[in-house]
């Protein structure tokens, strides 16, 4: 990609989460359209968003552009280890250039080579000493993340933070917990959902997972509206 525009498509992704934040927004599309914009406009092969649970202080799935960044990000979970989770822990990024020959995760070395990565930056989701989330920016070359596509990654993701933290900024804490464990249980009826899909129309669930979000957006409902929906067998997608 040229940089003029690698830098025009930068700054619309900038307008449209500006806008997204703008009104009342659903928060796992927003932090699915983050990891779409950072596949789409950055040097990496994959993207995965893990969020904080605001009761337990755990790590959850909540975003992915492909089965194989998911694979790996579950482990990570089950294993409570890997850059991510530090990403998050120490609030700062966290770089495994060469994969292969890194020994500080022995668990998540094998699965994502396993899964065809050899390179990963995570990024922390944080404002000030505030950190409530990581992303993981998948590449399958060893190699260092370029510093500009670092920057980058680094300012979305600052901005979908300051989005969630400072959404209705009048509201009382209690509502902003709420909505990010809303955010995480939706993500579980969404995967409920494209299981219900992948099975009746036998494709992947990547495929199934764009047929449920391509409903919700051309319906304008929120997606996990859409996919409580399909599980309960009152929409068919």
């Amino acid at each position: 990609m040229r940089a003029t525009d690698r830098d025009e498509r930068l700054l619309a992704a900038f307008a449209t989460l500006a806008d997204t934040l703008v009104a009342d927004y659903d928060v796992v599309e927003l932090l699915q359209m983050l990891v779409d914009t950072c596949s789409e406009i950055l040097d990496v092969a994959a993207v995965g968003l893990l969020l904080a649970d605001p009761q337990s202080g755990t790590l959850d799935l909540v975003a992915s552009t492909s089965e194989e960044s998911r694979i790996v990000e579950t482990m990570q979970l089950g294993a409570e280890a890997g850059p991510c989770i530090e990403a998050f822990r120490t609030g700062e990024v966290v770089a495994v250039p060469d994969i292969a020959n890194d020994s500080r995760w022995p668990e998540f070395r094998a699965t994502t080579l396993e899964q065809g990565f050899a390179s990963v930056h995570a990024v922390p989701m944080r404002l000030r000493t505030t950190t409530i989330g990581a992303l993981n920016l998948f590449g399958t070359s060893p190699g260092d993340l370029d510093p500009r596509d670092r920057q980058a990654a680094q300012a979305l993701a600052d901005v979908a933070t300051i989005g969630i933290l400072h959404e209705r900024s009048f509201r009382a804490t209690d509502v902003l917990r709420e909505q990010l464990q809303g955010a995480l249980n939706s993500r579980v009826v969404i995967e409920q959902a494209k299981g219900v899909i992948a099975h009746m129309h036998g494709v992947e669930m990547d495929e199934a997972f764009q047929s449920l979000r391509g409903y919700a957006r051309s319906h304008r409902e929120p997606l996990g509206d859409v996919a409580r929906a399909v599980v309960e067998r009152t929409i068919q997608i």
